[in-house]
């Protein structure tokens, strides 16, 4: 950010999905407690690339709440004060041997060349991120919605994906559904 607490620049306008769309083609692991110790070890990865950055990194998805099958894919996010000043995180994280797969307006993901780590970026504030941890925090602690959730995500991966994104747009009404009964349990 500026000074002023503007964007340095536009922020992307469209989705560019570098790749194009992928088939979903892992299906759900039970909890494996080494996804906790692969992202402390990406946490440091992404700490040392972007030592220069003021960043904000936590570990969210299901990977990230104990006793909740998953597809064994670490979700991360890393907050920055702007993202449309990409030359200020970017070009650490591909260094750091990241890749880029998509660029949203407000939204950027790199992952590892295995597929194995996303990593979310956002603008600090950006409510995607209070809502990924709302989420995370009430799937830790709340054993009904992790189980409901758990259960739809197995209904989901019964049918096939031709594109990942679909899936996780599928999973959308029922993590409505318990975001809600978390704002309420916090009230």
């Amino acid at each position: 950010m500026t000074n002023s607490g503007k964007p340095r620049r536009p922020d992307a306008t469209t989705v560019e999905i570098i790749g194009g769309p992928e088939a979903l083609t892992i299906g759900l692991h039970g909890y494996d407690a080494r996804w906790a110790e692969d992202y402390l070890h990406h946490r440091r990865r992404i700490l040392d690339a972007l030592a220069a950055v003021d960043v904000d990194v936590e570990h969210i998805g299901s990977t990230s709440v104990p006793g909740l099958a998953a597809k064994p894919i670490v979700d991360i996010v890393v907050a920055v004060a702007d993202i449309t000043a990409e030359e200020d995180y970017l070009n650490g994280l591909l260094a750091a041997g990241y890749e880029l797969r998509v660029r949203e307006p407000g939204h950027r993901l790199v992952r590892t060349p295995t597929r194995d780590v996303h990593v979310h970026v956002y603008q600090r504030g950006d409510t995607a991120v209070h809502e990924y941890l709302l989420l995370r925090d009430h799937l830790r602690t709340n054993a009904d919605d992790r189980a409901l959730y758990e259960s739809v995500k197995r209904a989901l991966l019964s049918q096939r994906w031709n594109d990942m994104n679909d899936y996780a747009d599928a999973k959308t009404d029922v993590i409505l559904a318990i975001k809600t009964r978390a704002r309420a349990a916090r009230q």
